[in-house]
Order: structure tokens, then sequence, then C-alpha cells
């Protein structure tokens, strides 16, 4: 009366460990799936180009020469011209081709000021208020010949198109999908899922660092539309396969493969172990009946359970001579 207790005492920690793997697998599938659902819903709001009809462009500039003095003067000099530390290396560059671009992209984007002038620049919420951005942007444009920002229309650019020029001038950085990707010397190329159209025209006219600018001599302003609307394309693209997996590329979709697939097989194979555990013993002898030394449901078996093969064995052995 105790073998069954017995095994089942045995048999909990046997399949506790058949269990383990299962789990594991299962658990990281939900990892890539929560990755691909939360890389895909992720926005960030920026202000874009504010209107300045309240003001006349010279109280514009005034405005932005008073934000300058207070909040860039340290490391941009008092003239924009850039400033050195005391033992001689670059504390703030030059703003004198930096222009409206590229004002209004480090400003919008939240990578100006920086707290600490060795930081790498990161995106970040604006420091500014957009009418201060506004003043800002006016003020370091008349520093220099810097680009102007450009009016960014997505509604007229065409995707094809975007899509090919973005594929040949932007995707070695930013990847296919715009997640983004590591540079050398440790710099790294920016996602563009949070870059407005306003913005994405502002980099490419003003080039930040290390990014080459792209000027109207190598893509005018129906390019320039173009590539905006496609990285704007791609912040919801049309995932023709169904489940982005946070739109990686091949590794996430591989491991899926291997590790969804072989979570399924290994439930699978659980599954089974615990139904060959549970399976009622069957008596090959029925109730009633015995063998021929009159023990009943214990002889005439063979070491798998199986009694009529036990009997045929028996019966050859008898007719042997």
């Amino acid at each position: 009366m105790t073998e069954p207790s017995v095994r089942t005492a045995t048999a909990s920690p046997r399949r506790a460990r058949r269990l383990l793997p299962v789990l594991a697998c299962l658990a990281a599938t939900a990892v890539v799936l929560g990755i691909s659902g939360g890389s895909s819903a992720a926005e960030e709001v920026t202000p874009g180009r504010q209107s300045t009809a309240e003001r006349t462009p010279d109280e514009l500039v005034t405005a932005g020469r008073a934000l300058f003095a207070t909040g860039c003067v340290s490391c941009h000099g008092v003239d924009g011209r850039g400033q050195d530390t005391p033992d001689g290396s670059l504390r703030g560059p030059t703003l004198e081709e930096a222009g409206e671009a590229g004002a209004y992209y480090q400003l919008t984007t939240g990578r100006m000021p920086l707290a600490n002038p060795g930081d790498t620049p990161q995106r970040k919420e604006p420091a500014y208020a957009p009418d201060e951005i506004d003043a800002l942007v006016a003020y370091v444009s008349t520093l220099g010949d810097g680009p102007e920002l450009p009016d960014v229309d997505i509604a007229a650019g065409d995707l094809a198109e975007g899509g090919e020029l973005y594929r040949n001038n932007c995707q070695a950085c930013h990847s296919a999908t715009g997640a983004g990707g590591a540079l050398s010397y440790g710099r790294a190329a920016p996602p563009l899922a949070a870059a407005t159209p306003t913005q994405v025209g502002a980099a490419m006219r003003s080039g930040p660092e290390p990014m080459p600018r792209f000027g109207p001599d190598l893509l005018d302003q129906e390019e320039l539309n173009s590539v905006a609307r496609y990285v704007q394309y791609l912040g919801d693209p049309d995932d023709r396969g169904g489940l982005s997996l946070g739109r990686l590329g091949p590794i996430p979709e591989g491991f899926m493969i291997w590790v969804g697939g072989l979570g399924l097989l290994l439930v699978a194979a659980y599954w089974m172990g615990e139904r060959r555990d549970t399976a009622e013993t069957v008596d090959p002898v029925p109730p009633g009946e015995s063998d021929a030394e009159g023990d009943p449901g214990t002889e005439g078996v063979d070491a798998g359970g199986n009694a009529s093969l036990a009997r045929a064995e028996s019966r050859g052995r008898e007719e042997e001579p």
C-alpha cells in the first residue's frame, strides 16, 4: 500500500527538473515579445517649429543673445566661436557654421546644453521652452553662414524614393529599421523613432558630428521631403511578416524560432512524460483468472508488462523436444 506514495515522492522532483528548461524557454520568449512590443510603442513628443509672428526678427535675436549669454558662453564663447580649456583642449566648438538647422536640431532634441562638456550628447527633454528655442535659433543664425532650417513637408515626399535614398545614405549607420547602431571610437548613430520631420531635415542639413552634411547640392528639397517621409514610415511600417519583434533584424527572428520552437517541443515532451507517469497500470491478467501456479496477475508477464508475449514464449519453450 505504500508503493504509490513512494512513487509520487520520487516523481515530483523529476517532473520539476524536466519543467525547468520549459519554463526557461517560455521566459525567454516572453522577453523577446516584450521587447518587440515596447520598442514599437515608445514615442517622444518634441516641439515643432514655433510661430514667431508675435515678435520681430530683431526682438528674437535680442532675446536669444540674452539666453546665449547665460547658458552657452561658458562652452561656446562670448562670440560663439568656441572656447578652449586651460590645458588647451576644446571645451566647446564654434557655432559659426551651425546655422538655424544645427541650433534647432541640438536644442529641440535636448542634446544641448550639456551639464558637462565632456559628456556625449543624448536625446532628452528640451531644456528650453519653445519660444526660447526660437530666440536661440534666431541668434545662432547671426553668428555665421550656417544652413537655414528647412521647411520639411512629408506629404510632398515620395515614399519609394525616400526608401532608396535612405538605404543609400543612412542605413549604414542608422540601420535598415532606423534603430541606430554602433560606430567607431565608442560613438553611436541614434535611433530615429522619436525624430520629427523637421528634426530629420535639420540634422541632414547641419550634419551633427559624426554625421555628414547633406546640403542642397547633394539632396534637394524634394529628396529631403522623401527621406523624412520614409523615416516617419519606419516608426510604424507595414509589417508584412506579422509580429515585428522590435524590428531589430534577423537575429531576434532566428532567436524566436529557436527558443519558441524548442520551447514548444519541450512542452510537448513534458506533457507526454506527464501522461506516462500518471497512467494507470493495467493488470494483464483479467480478474478471476490465474496462471498455472495460481498466482493471479504476477506471473506470465515479461519485464515490460507484456502478458501475451510472455505466454507465447512459454508455449515455445513447452513445445521444444
